[in-house]
């Protein structure tokens, strides 16, 4: 079984972001595969181990994407591809979906995979515009995946819900929390990665030229979410005179009352 996962390389969940001149500073900020990226990755490699085949893993980035592509080596993928976007100005959600499946064309593949969502964009376009672009069904937020003769039986969450589905390879899926326990990488695991393939290709090896991948969206300003006040704690001795200094907080400061 050929099996692709599309994974991006975001900020660590528990960095605390900062900005620099309406941008993101990301000078000394840790890097991590996106979380819901890590369930794809997972999942890949489950279903490799279950059918066979092999499992590459290909990211858009610069060269410092090569740490989580080896990490992802590290879990078990089989091969990884980064796909340079050093040269282009500035990236979207078409410029990222055009360079993955421009490469995805170019491969077998029987299924593919990703995130749900990026934890910093959030836009959950790129999966489902890649498979447009392959002309290849697609299932968003998958919890459960099982492949047999040829087929797909899903089930996917729907706003606290849940719906199979069954579909015939290839197949896109996009992966919800619930899909699977991501494993970690084990010390043999990151010595295995570092003799794993990874290779890296640029517009010229994809035949594309930088007006072909131009971003169709610009981000018109970045901004922190506002500071939250510190709450108050109602002293009082009783529930009787803490409503009374609530009431009376209420019309004074609040003037919602």
């Amino acid at each position: 079984m050929k099996i692709f996962v599309i994974m991006k390389r975001t900020f660590d969940t528990e960095e605390k972001i900062s900005l620099n001149k309406g941008k993101i500073d990301q000078s000394g900020a840790t890097f991590i595969i996106n979380p819901y990226d890590e369930y794809a990755i997972e999942e890949a490699i489950l279903l490799r181990d279950q059918h066979g085949g092999e499992v590459t893993v290909v990211t858009v980035g610069d060269e410092d994407s090569e740490k989580e592509l080896r990490t992802a080596l590290a879990m078990g993928a089989d091969k990884a591809v980064l796909i340079n976007s050093e040269d282009i100005e500035e990236l979207d959600q078409f410029t990222t979906a055009t360079l993955l499946g421009t490469y995805l064309k170019s491969q077998e593949y029987d299924i593919i995979l990703g995130g749900n969502v990026a934890s910093d964009g959030g836009t959950g376009q790129v999966g489902p515009r890649v498979a447009e672009m392959l002309s290849i069904p697609q299932v968003t937020t998958i919890t459960t995946l099982e492949i047999a003769d040829g087929k797909a039986t899903i089930i996917r969450d729907v706003e606290g819900d849940e719906e199979t589905i069954q579909v015939s390879l290839p197949v896109l899926v996009t992966a919800q929390q619930g899909l699977n326990e991501p494993r970690y990488p084990s010390l043999p695991g990151i010595m295995k990665a570092k003799k794993k393939p990874l290779e890296t290709i640029d517009l010229d090896d994809l035949d594309l030229e930088e007006e072909d991948v131009e971003a169709k969206t610009s981000t018109v300003q970045v901004f922190l979410p506002s500071a939250k006040k510190a709450g108050k704690v109602l002293e009082g001795d009783d529930t009787a005179s803490q409503v009374k200094k609530l009431v009376s907080l209420l019309m004074s400061e609040a003037k919602v009352i």
